[in-house]
């Protein structure tokens, strides 16, 4: 019999249960109120900010920001693809307990893959609670600019003024470069955010800004373009570098508004980079981590995330592995509110730690991808424990085992070397699974191997050989991309509900 999906094996429960003592009896007054500021980058790689080390991207407005603030160095997304871990951050809830566990409307399945995707939730449920929402009920006016990417499509539910937005702001996630915008129309939202918080300035806000860029279709200003013409890939390092620009006008503009001391502001991304072929770009890498988008591996989990508060919170970076179902109890809980009681919550309050206090005590990350990719990935599930990640592949049952403190690039698989150990958290993961009601895969019969073979056995997308720019990893990737393609194309698609 299936546990219902609220239950939690005991590990699980060291995963989800807010861990660093009470919160608040009761909610400040209104003037005492922090704002809240989030901005979502989409595709954005650990790799990708300057802060975090890369040297041939410009990136001086989160720099800053990354100095007097908390700098994570392992935060995980709530999954390696864009709905699903928004619906994880908007919720604090894991998508797989959602059953959100893909972009949204969803890729259809394919002869190509050996087993069929599960059917997923086509919108983010109403009867979720989202952060605008608990924000909402404790006086907030709330705002989305950006990227909802919550709703399957036309005729379908969830959008954001349904959800505890008062307003938002959706516009199309690409425009022409000029003088006064960029590929993603980076700067009308932000100047949407601006005149939002501009108008909310005398009342608590919560802001969330959520970028478009560096997602592909890839396109810049060609100026920056040039600038850019010894990074890895021009284009994408131009885009960065507007992305960051927008960022420095919202923070110039809290500062302006006399808001920056009551001003909570994070930064992240909704997954890992994009490491392959694919729009005709190799967008970008995410050394020294593995894969990206997608992928269970480092490079599709690990995310940048900035978290500032002036006077409130120290500047520091912080080690500790976090996950962003973390936002809901954390954002609530730096701003005076009770910790959400209801069951189901999969984040941990981060708070006691942006205020200087002890390092993060150990827990669990598990996740569940059981989902073909664009980027070449298949049905997998993952679980970290302390510094060992395991790796399940749902396909074959096949398992990795990697040690992050010795190999963070997961290159070297200890499964044959310590069975017991793999096994052990194999079967950690299947309880955790179990718990939540997380949907599995189911063979599929229209499977062809011939299909199968060029995408996933003759090439492996998660370790090809490095190269100094994104124009020599395009041949690398070529036939690999036509054969995905056409795997998925016309007459090879079996589309369903």
């Amino acid at each position: 019999m299936t546990p219902p999906r609220s239950s939690l094996r005991p590990f699980v429960a060291l995963a989800v249960v807010a861990l660093f003592g009470p919160a608040p009896s009761r909610v400040e007054a209104a003037d005492d109120l922090p704002n809240v500021v989030f901005i979502l980058a989409d595709d954005l790689g650990i790799d990708d900010l300057h802060c975090y080390g890369r040297a041939d991207h410009a990136t001086p407005n989160l720099d800053r920001l990354a100095a007097r603030g908390a700098r994570f160095t392992s935060a995980y997304c709530g999954l390696s693809i864009c709905s699903a871990s928004r619906a994880a951050l908007m919720t604090g809830k894991s998508a797989a307990r959602l059953h959100l566990t893909t972009y949204l409307p969803g890729r259809a399945d394919a002869p190509s893959q050996k087993l069929l995707h599960p059917k997923i939730d086509r919108f983010l449920p109403e009867s979720e609670t989202t952060l605008a929402e608990r924000f909402k009920a404790l006086g907030y006016a709330t705002g989305i600019f950006g990227k909802w990417h919550l709703a399957g499509g036309p005729g379908t539910q969830s959008a954001p003024t349904d959800q505890g937005f008062d307003e938002a702001f959706l516009p199309p996630t690409d425009s022409e470069p000029s003088a006064t915008e960029g590929g993603k129309n980076e700067y009308a939202i932000t100047r949407k955010a601006i005149d939002f918080l501009q108008r909310k300035k005398d009342a608590p806000f919560f802001l969330y800004v959520a970028h478009h860029t560096p997602h592909i279709r890839l396109a810049a200003k060609p100026e920056l373009i040039a600038k850019h013409e010894d990074a890895f890939n021009p284009t994408y390092a131009a885009m960065i570098e507007t992305l960051d620009d927008t960022v420095g006008l919202l923070l110039d503009a809290i500062e302006r508004e006399g808001l920056a001391r009551k001003t909570i502001v994070v930064f992240t991304s909704d997954n890992g980079g994009l490491h392959v072929l694919e729009g005709g770009d190799v967008p970008t890498h995410n050394s020294p981590f593995r894969a990206g988008k997608g992928y269970l591996y480092e490079g599709g989990l690990r995310v940048p995330l900035i978290v500032a508060w002036p006077d409130r919170i120290p500047a520091a970076v912080i080690d500790e592995p976090t996950v962003n179902m973390d936002f809901t109890p954390t954002l609530l809980e730096l701003c005076g509110a009770p910790a959400p009681a209801e069951p189901g919550l999969d984040g941990a309050s981060l708070a006691p730690r942006l205020r200087g206090g002890p390092p993060l005590p150990p827990r669990a990350f598990p996740f569940h991808f059981p989902h073909y990719t664009n980027q070449g990935s298949r049905p997998a599930g993952s679980l970290r424990e302390g510094d060992w990640k395991l790796i399940e592949h749902y396909e074959d049952g096949r398992l990795e085992l990697f040690d992050l403190a010795a190999d963070p690039g997961e290159r070297t698989d200890l499964a044959p070397a310590q069975p017991d150990r793999a096994a052990a958290m194999r079967d950690r993961l299947a309880a955790w699974r179990s718990s939540i009601d997380a949907q599995p895969n189911t063979p599929n019969p229209d499977y062809d191997p011939a299909l199968a073979a060029p995408i996933y056995s003759h090439f492996d997308s998660t370790n090809v050989p490095p190269r100094p720019t994104a124009a020599a990893m395009i041949p690398l990737f070529q036939a690999w991309r036509q054969h995905m393609n056409a795997a998925v194309a016309g007459g090879n698609r079996r589309a369903r509900d």
